[in-house]
Order: structure tokens, then sequence, then C-alpha cells
């Protein structure tokens, strides 16, 4: 069965050069896999997030994002500017000055993983409710034993 595009052609059947250059995040080797892993990874979301309020030095950005070792931040930037989504400008100064922006391929993913971290904001309420109902449900089932990870 060939896949379909979602352009105006839609009635046309995508051709395997298409299909190769568009990706296919189900197949196992897709190197899409690799970039998906990136934008969403916890650090990625918050790292894209954070450039999107302009350029920020690697200290400024370790402050901003809390929790996050400078190996993990270090990485992340590394992942996000092979992608082309980060842009490093190093100035040739003393001490080093690193500073890091969004491409604009960055802030156009920038502005996707913002929407979906805004949502899980405005509805975790929800989520902690559904967490909780969940939990419960669980401890009243007779003869279910539950063990919680930590």
């Amino acid at each position: 069965m060939q896949s379909k595009s979602t352009d105006k052609s839609a009635d046309m059947p995508v051709t395997l050069t298409e299909q190769f250059l568009r990706g296919n995040l189900f197949a196992e080797a897709c190197p899409s896999r690799e970039v998906l892993k990136h934008v969403t990874s916890r650090w990625g979301v918050l790292v894209l997030v954070a450039l999107l309020t302009g350029t920020h030095r690697f200290s400024d950005l370790r402050r901003k994002i809390g929790g996050v070792s400078e190996k993990m931040l270090a990485q992340t930037l590394q992942w996000l500017e092979t992608d082309g989504f980060v842009l490093r400008v190093s100035y040739p100064v003393i001490p080093p000055r690193v500073e890091y922006s969004l491409t604009p391929l960055g802030n156009e993913v920038g502005l996707l993983v913002r929407d979906l971290a805004d949502w899980i904001e405005v509805k975790l309420p929800a989520i902690l409710q559904a967490r909780t109902e969940k939990s419960d449900a669980l401890q009243t089932v007779p003869g279910v034993v539950t063990h919680r990870l930590r």
C-alpha cells in the first residue's frame, strides 16, 4: 500500500524519492527518529523554548533550565546544532565567550514544542487528577498488588 501525501495533490501517490526525503518515523532505521529524539527530549524541549526568548550564553541557559547538568546541556546543544536548529557563535576573546541562538529552522520547531509544553502546563491539573484516579483505582482492586516506581 502506498502512502499518500497531505498536500493538494493528495490523490497522487508519493514517489520513493519523496518518501525518502520526507522520512518515516515508524521505520526503525529512519534518521528522522534521531531528530525526533533530540527535539523531544526533556532537555531539547527546554533548550528550544529557552532560546525562543533570544540569544543566551551557556551559563545563562544552565541557570534558566533548572536541573540540567553541564554535560547534558552541552550534549543537547551539540545535537541541536548538528540538526541545524541552534547557531553557536564563539567570540575570540579572553575569557572565551560563546552564544547560542535559534536558526530559522530552530525557531520553527521551538514554536511547535513550546505549544506542546504550554498544553502540558495548562492541562497539568487534569493530568495529575487522572494519575491520582488511576492510582486509587489500582489500589482498590482485590487481589491486585501494585508497586510504585521511584
